[in-house]
């Protein structure tokens, strides 16, 4: 039911980032269960009330790009998104491993070709590129796949682009992380300039993060991992066992919007209740508009 001036979006994506599953569970850097943490970021994405048209993970699905870590995340993942009726996009990250990821989570040929693919969400397009340098943790696009995505992108999409990739074009906040950035972004840049390209996925942070390239709305979502806590010093950003969250990606006709959502919640309070939506869909705007926007006089 539409209350305000606009309709609902047309498409929902669930953006996820950085599991970084290590092989038989073990604790990254011996303190953070990244197991679990997935598991309790999933069990969030099922209470979502609308199932999401996709989940989207940029990147560093494994820590070590392990075998049975790709194994297990793909047993955590693919029963969630099969109950929500969404599929599931894989972008490799730079701690992934492009021969085993393609391998043992993609059912595909156990070799260097980048991981990028193409999917039509009922008009909207959606495109996973592959930012990963084999045996480097920084990013690149390389001449070759800005060719091929120049080519998909030549033809729009009714509902537009998405690009989802793992290294964000965007400037870091932390100190000497931006020698792992993407390198190559002015010909990234020039290749998306005029195209349908609505907005950019991305991960690599740890940190939940949005701005523009190329005049496009990027969003980076923070890891399930473990999070990096920016207000400490700059030389002092480290990671946290806290502030773990996905992003929930609304696509409407003239703009998308990007929300954080908490995976730990508290108990909400009880000013907005079932009884009081059911009241306020009985009135007509104007009741609606007197009822929840007039201030009470003032004494």
């Amino acid at each position: 039911m539409q209350f305000g001036q606009h309709p609902p979006a047309r498409r929902t994506i669930v953006h996820l980032s950085d599991t970084h599953l290590l092989a038989d569970g073990a604790p990254l850097g011996g303190r953070f269960d990244t197991e679990a943490n997935l598991r309790a970021t999933l069990a969030r994405v099922e209470q979502l009330e609308t199932p999401p048209d996709a989940l989207v993970f940029t990147g560093d699905l494994t820590d070590l790009g392990e075998p049975e870590a790709y194994r297990r995340v793909r047993e955590l993942v693919e029963p969630v998104a099969e109950r929500l009726g969404a599929p599931v996009v894989w972008v490799a990250g730079n701690h992934d491993e492009r021969p085993e990821m393609r391998r043992d989570l993609l059912g595909l040929s156990a070799d260097e070709q980048p991981v990028t693919g193409v999917w039509d969400l009922g008009g909207l397009r959606l495109v996973a590129l592959d930012s990963t340098v084999p045996g480097w943790h920084h990013g690149e696009l390389g001449a070759e796949q800005l060719g091929w995505l120049r080519e998909v992108l030549a033809e729009p999409a009714p509902l537009g682009t998405i690009l989802a990739l793992h290294h964000p074009p965007l400037p870091s906040h932390v100190p000497l992380f931006d020698i792992l950035e993407l390198r190559d972004q002015v010909p990234f840049a020039e290749v998306i300039a005029g195209t349908d390209v609505r907005a950019i996925l991305a991960g690599h942070l740890h940190y939940s993060m949005s701005g523009t390239f190329a005049d496009v709305p990027v969003s980076v979502a923070a890891a399930s991992c473990y999070t990096m806590d920016v207000a400490r010093p700059a030389q002092r950003v480290n990671g946290m066992d806290a502030g773990q969250s996905f992003h929930l990606v609304h696509v409407y006709d003239h703009t998308i919007t990007h929300t954080v959502v908490p995976v730990h919640a508290g108990e909400p309070g009880g000013f907005f209740a079932p009884e009081w939506y059911e009241r306020m869909a009985a009135l007509s705007p104007e009741q609606r508009l007197e009822a929840f926007s007039r201030k009470p006089p003032r004494v």
